[in-house]
C-alpha cells in the first residue's frame, strides 16, 4: 500500500499545474489545479495509514459515515479516500492530493486531519452536513488538484458573551460548531459581568444564587426602565468541563474570562464586602459602565480572587485566563478608588503618586496581582489594552479592541497582542445602514466587507510582527436574546474572520471570497442555521 500511496504522490507532483480556485472557507495556503480527471467522491472508501491517533480516527470514520449518508449508499466505489500520517507535517497542517482514483490526506495531527476534513466538505454536496441522502445527479466530482495548507496565525478566536445573556450548553456547542467548520481554535468565553455571573463557584455559592441573576433587564435602549422579568443562569463544572472536552475534541481551546476589577457588580451583589462602600449592591438592570468595582485596598479582594481562580483552573486547562480589565473607571474624576480609605492607604503604600494616574497605577497592581498568582500556576493573562496604561508587568498578553493603537503599542513594547479592533470586529454591531430593518443591536456599522478588509499587520512596528499572535472577532450580547439573533450577528461575518485568520495575506480576493458564499449559505440552509444575507441584497432576520 505504501509503494501504491508513493507512486500516487509522485504522480500528481509530476503533472503539470497551475493556481487552481476553489470554493472553500478559509481559503487555503496554496491550491494547484492539476490535469487529469477528477475524484468521484461518491461511495469512495475511506482508509486510514500509518500511525494515526485516536481523536484522528474518530473524526475520519465520522467523516466516512457522513460520506456514506450522503452517497445513499453503503456500496463502496473503487475510488479512495487515504488519510495517511506524516510526521513531516506541521501540527494544523495538511495536504490534499486529488487524482482520478484517489484522494491522499497528509497530517501529523488530529487537528491537521480534522481541517482537512472541513476543506474536502465544502468541496462536497451539502447532504454531507446533514446525513441526508443528496440528490439524483448531484455532483459529487472533485476536480484534480494539490492543497498544501497551514494557519497564518496560531491564534484564531471567536467571543461569546453568555454573561449579559445566557445562552444554553447545546446553543453553545453550536457556536463551537461553527467555530470550527471556519478551522477557529480559541473560543472567549466571557462568563462575569455587571448584569450576570455565570461560573459556579463551590467555595462561593452566593456568586449563584444571587450573582446569577436580576429582577429586570432594561427596555431597548431606555436605560431608565425594567421589564420586571427575572432573568439568568449559571454553568456547572461539569457543564463547563462539557464545553471545555466538546471544542477540545474540534482542536479547540476554551479561555474563560474573568472581568476584573470592573464590570464585577454581580459579585458585589453576592458578596458586597469586596466593593469599596459595602453596598447594598444589585446585580445590574441596563447596559454599560458602573461606577461599582471591586476594592483594590481590600486583602479579601485577593483571597477571593485566588479561590474563584483556583476553581477556574480546574475547569479549563488553557494556557491563558482572560482577566478583563476593561471600563474599570466611570469617569477619570469620579470612582470608589478615589475616595476610598482602604484603595487610598494601598496607594501611599504602594508609593503611587496622586494625580490623574493613580488609578491606572493601582489597577496594574491589581492585575500584577493575579498575574503573580496564575503565573505560580503555571498559566498566563491576557487583558484587554486598558491593562497597558500605567506600568504592565512583562509576560501578560494584550487584547486590542479600542480599535489597533492598543496592539500595536504593545507590540511595540514588546508584549504579545490579539487584535480585535472595534471598527473592523464587533460582531455586535450593525450589518446594514437600514437600521429598521435589521434586529435591535448596540450601534455601529459593520458589514461583512469590512470585516474582510481588515488586516491583523496593517500598523505593526516592523520587527514586531512576531508578537501578533493573531486576531479574534467579538459578539457581544446586551441586545442578542436568541439563538436566532446570535446566528444572524456571527454569519457570515464569521467566514470573513477565518480567511484574516487562516489565508496568507496576498491569497486574499473578495470577488472570489464572495462567490463562495452561495456555497457556504446552501450550507447554512441545510443546517438550519439564521444568517444575514446583506451582502446579497437581503436585510433582516428572517
Amino acid at each position: 500500500m505504501k509503494r501504491i500511496l508513493t507512486a500516487l504522490a509522485a504522480l500528481i507532483l509530476l503533472t503539470s499545474a497551475a493556481t487552481a480556485t476553489i470554493p472553500v472557507v478559509p481559503y487555503p495556503t496554496s491550491a494547484q489545479e492539476l490535469k487529469g480527471s477528477g475524484f468521484n467522491a461518491k461511495g469512495a472508501a475511506v482508509r486510514c495509514e500509518g500511525a494515526l491517533d485516536a481523536l484522528s480516527r474518530q473524526w475520519i470514520e465520522s467523516f466516512e459515515k457522513d460520506l456514506r449518508l450522503a452517497s445513499g449508499t453503503d456500496k463502496k466505489s473503487p475510488s479512495t479516500i487515504f488519510f495517511c500520517f506524516n510526521a513531516a507535517i506541521a501540527d494544523e497542517a495538511y495536504t490534499i492530493a486529488v487524482s482520478k482514483k484517489a484522494v491522499q490526506v497528509n497530517a501529523s495531527t488530529a487537528s491537521g486531519f480534522f481541517y482537512a476534513i472541513q476543506t474536502l466538505k465544502q468541496l462536497l454536496p451539502v447532504e454531507i452536513y446533514t446525513g441526508k441522502a443528496a440528490p439524483k445527479g448531484a455532483d459529487w466530482t472533485i476536480a484534480p488538484m494539490k492543497i498544501q495548507d497551514r494557519p497564518r496565525f496560531a491564534y484564531r478566536g471567536m467571543h461569546l458573551d453568555c454573561a449579559r445573556h445566557f445562552f444554553s450548553i447545546d446553543e453553545v456547542k453550536k457556536y463551537i460548531d461553527v467555530m470550527a467548520m471556519f478551522k477557529m481554535n480559541r473560543f472567549h468565553w466571557h462568563l462575569t459581568e455587571d448584569q450576570g455571573w455565570r461560573i459556579e463557584i463551590k467555595k462561593y455559592p452566593r456568586l449563584t444564587e444571587v450573582g446569577a441573576w436580576r429582577d429586570g433587564t432594561c427596555i431597548g435602549r431606555d436605560f431608565s426602565t425594567s421589564d420586571g422579568i427575572r432573568y439568568g443562569g449559571y454553568y456547572t463544572q461539569e457543564q463547563m468541563k462539557e464545553i471545555v472536552a466538546y471544542a477540545a475534541e474540534r482542536g479547540i481551546t476554551v479561555i474563560p474570562e474573568l472581568d476584573l476589577p470592573g464590570h464585577m457588580l454581580a459579585a458585589l451583589a453576592s458578596y458586597p464586602e469586596l466593593g469599596c462602600t459595602g453596598g447594598p449592591y444589585a446585580v445590574w438592570q441596563r447596559w454599560g459602565i458602573t461606577n461599582d468595582i471591586l476594592c483594590a485596598g481590600n486583602e479579601k479582594v485577593y483571597e477571593f480572587l485566588e479561590n474563584v481562580l483556583t476553581e477556574i483552573l480546574d475547569i479549563f486547562p488553557s494556557e491563558y485566563i482572560h482577566i478583563g480589565g476593561d471600563e474599570c473607571f466611570l469617569s477619570e474624576l469620579d470612582d470608589p478608588w478615589d475616595k476610598c480609605p482602604k484603595c487610598i492607604a494601598k496607594m501611599e503604600e504602594l508609593g503611587i503618586p496622586r494625580g490623574p494616574q493613580e488609578k491606572h497605577y493601582l489597577q496594574n497592581y491589581v492585575t500584577a496581582r493575579v498575574q503573580s498568582f496564575l503565573l505560580s500556576k503555571g498559566r498566563k493573562i491576557i487583558g484587554w489594552d486598558e491593562i497597558l496604561e500605567g506600568d504592565l508587568a512583562p509576560g501578560a498578553t494584550v487584547m486590542s479592541w479600542r480599535g489597533t493603537v492598543g496592539g500595536i503599542k504593545a507590540a511595540a513594547m514588546g508584549f504579545d497582542a490579539i487584535m480585535t479592533p472595534y471598527d473592523y470586529l464587533y460582531f455586535d454591531y450593525y450589518q446594514s445602514r437600514e437600521r429598521d430593518k435589521e434586529p435591535l443591536c448596540i450601534g455601529g456599522y459593520l458589514p461583512i466587507e469590512t470585516v474582510y478588509g481588515y488586516d491583523p499587520l496593517d500598523g505593526i512596528t516592523a520587527g514586531a510582527e512576531k508578537h501578533i499572535l493573531g486576531v479574534q472577532a467579538n459578539l457581544w450580547t446586551e441586545y442578542v436574546t436568541t439563538n436566532e439573533h446570535l446566528e444572524y450577528m456571527l454569519l457570515p461575518r464569521a467566514c470573513a474572520l477565518s480567511e484574516l485568520q487562516w489565508t496568507p495575506r496576498e491569497n486574499k480576493d473578495w470577488d472570489r471570497f464572495n462567490a463562495s458564499l452561495d456555497h457556504l449559505f446552501d450550507i447554512f440552509d441545510s443546517l438550519g442555521y439564521t444568517y444575514c444575507r446583506t451582502v446579497r441584497g437581503e436585510t433582516g432576520l428572517k
